[in-house]
């Protein structure tokens, strides 16, 4: 075919562009398609206000896979991230032991400073502090391995593949009583029940919980809450657990290194092409079909979009076998975050630190998020179909590590924003006539605890979950590609019986967050899906494993 190629993928997300990678390195002739002007998905860095450049979707990276940095050699390609030092968590005037204009939890990277910081609150939280870390840890440590192996089907009859399931299960029962205890509850209970085995402090829980409800349909006491704490605790900078930081020149940053590693290994990337079919010939993935009308053919094709676009939209689900189908339409999204980005003139100035002490605190994560009951009452608002009245906030201003990102003396500040349902109440109208109130709300809410921000702000962007699935082409939103919730996990993940990146139509692949190991700039879904389809088409007399035999393949 004068304009074919071996494999066809579809979306230049960050896991679009992980897989041609490995694609490329195993040989095979790979076209990326990306709908937007510029690679990346969700993982992009735009100048939204002149001079201002934001991390405009995902904002922090902790997840990305070190087998992949290495295998891809990403510093070389640009790669650089910058530690985020701690957590901070203001308070209101008459809150939390110290008496005058309010308080403050400031946890740092810094693990003996972080400890003395808890006895001032509790010196039973700064003793079960340690003792929880080590837990998780550990935890951490035992799952882990899970993020770089592809799903068996429990269901099948080749023993080969359920191996791992065998090897997990030895390696379950090699914990102690306590670790296995610990690890149901995680599978199982709310973030902060779960927390509250261990901790007292009302900031400190609500904080710490707010790691359980990031990006899904859940409240800090809603069962299954506390597995998403293990996701986001599996996150590793340099082999530390737990460390998050911010790429050098946002996270767009994470996306051209990507595509510049991909490049190198012969891959082509196409921007500006909007994929609305995916051809197929005898029950089998053919190519694809662009805006414009163009057709390119591809002996494969591996989607990095979700599987609901995927399957409902690219393809005609009637071609599709009707359950596999029916198990998609029951895969679940629920969007709830929203996003206001924000060019400041300053530096915002937290009442209970203010900033003639120094600004180290604003150096790390500001999290909004005072109390377990004000987290379950902004939940109670998105129950009713409403963005929460005092929203969870999760802050970092990348301009005081990356100065790149603003002009001199000015900031940009992200705002991640816990709850903004998809589904609006009627009563309310739509999110476009709701887009600037929604906003209004973020910043009176930080402006509670930080009065002199409005007064800061030369330009915002507010992104509702309406705005994020438009532009990115995310399903309601939803920044994971499909909710982080223990029966969408693993081989369930997306499908029963179809976690190992196929799909009922030969040739068509999967290799988006919709899969797994689930959402986060993580990379491990492309790599996964890349290495096993150059396995398959191995035995098929084109392609190769660049990494077998070398320790690299899962």
């Amino acid at each position: 075919m004068p304009n074919g190629y071996d494999a066809v993928v579809v979306g230049g997300g960050h896991n679009g562009l992980v897989a041609a990678a490995y694609l490329a390195r195993g040989g095979l002739r790979t076209l990326v398609l990306e709908q937007r002007p510029l690679v990346g998905g969700a993982a992009v860095t735009e100048e939204v206000v002149p001079g201002f450049r934001f991390s405009v979707f995902s904002y922090v990276v902790s997840l990305l896979r070190p087998e992949i940095i290495r295998d891809l050699d990403l510093p070389k390609h640009g790669l650089a991230i910058l530690p985020l030092d701690g957590t901070f968590t203001p308070l209101r005037p008459g809150e939390g032991p110290k008496a005058g204009g309010g308080d403050y939890l400031w946890r740092t990277n810094d693990h003996g400073r972080t400890i003395r910081e808890l006895r001032r609150w509790s010196l039973t939280d700064a003793e079960a502090y340690e003792e929880y870390g080590r837990l998780m840890a550990d935890l951490a440590r035992f799952v882990k391995p899970i993020l770089s192996m592809v799903p068996p089907d429990p269901t099948g009859l080749d023993l080969r593949e359920l191996a791992p399931l065998a090897g997990l299960a030895r390696r379950f029962l090699e914990l102690d009583e306590r670790r296995q205890a610990a690890l149901v509850g995680l599978m199982t209970m709310s973030a902060a029940d779960f927390l509250g085995q261990w901790f007292e402090t009302d900031p400190l829980l609500a904080t710490m919980s707010a790691s359980g409800i990031i990006g899904t349909f859940l409240g800090v006491r809603s069962p299954g809450s506390a597995y998403v704490l293990l996701h986001h605790y599996m996150g590793e900078i340099d082999g530390a657990f737990r460390a998050w930081g911010l790429p050098r020149g946002g996270t767009g940053g994470i996306s051209e290194a990507i595509a510049s590693a991909a490049r190198a290994a012969g891959a082509e990337i196409r921007t500006g092409a909007r994929v609305v079919r995916i051809l197929t010939r005898g029950g089998r993935a053919a190519g694809v079909v662009l805006e414009d009308g163009e057709e390119i053919a591809g002996r494969v094709v591996l989607s990095a979009v979700d599987v609901r676009r995927t399957i409902l939209d690219l393809l005609d689900p009637a071609e599709v076998d009707p359950d596999y189908v029916a198990e998609v339409r029951r895969f679940r999204f629920r969007g709830s975050s929203g996003k206001v980005n924000l060019a400041l003139d300053g530096l915002p100035e937290f009442s209970c630190l203010p900033n003639r002490d120094g600004v180290e605190h604003l150096r790390g994560a500001i999290s909004i998020s005072p109390s377990l009951d004000e987290m379950e009452e902004a939940y109670d608002d998105a129950k009713a179909g409403r963005w929460s009245r005092r929203p969870y906030v999760d802050i970092v201003i990348p301009s005081l590590v990356d100065p790149s990102m603003a002009p001199p003396g000015k900031h940009v500040m992200s705002c991640f924003v816990q709850y903004a349902p998809y589904e609006l109440d009627p009563a309310l109208g739509t999110w476009d006539a709701n887009r600037e109130a929604f906003g209004d709300t973020v910043v009176e809410r930080i402006a509670e605890f930080a009065p002199n921000l409005p007064s800061l702000i030369v330009g915002r962007q507010v992104l509702t979950p309406l705005d994020i699935e438009r532009t990115t082409g995310l399903t309601e939103g939803n920044i994971f590609q499909g909710e982080l919730t223990l029966e969408q996990l693993f081989f369930n993940r997306p499908v029963p019986g179809w976690a190992r990146y196929r799909t009922p139509i030969r040739d068509l692949w999967l290799c988006g967050s919709s899969t797994h190991p689930g959402g986060g700039i993580m990379g491990a879904n492309g790599r996964l899906a890349a290495l096993e389809l150059l396995r398959s088409l191995g035995g098929r007399g084109f392609g190769r494993d660049p990494w077998r035999g070398r320790g690299g393949a899962a």
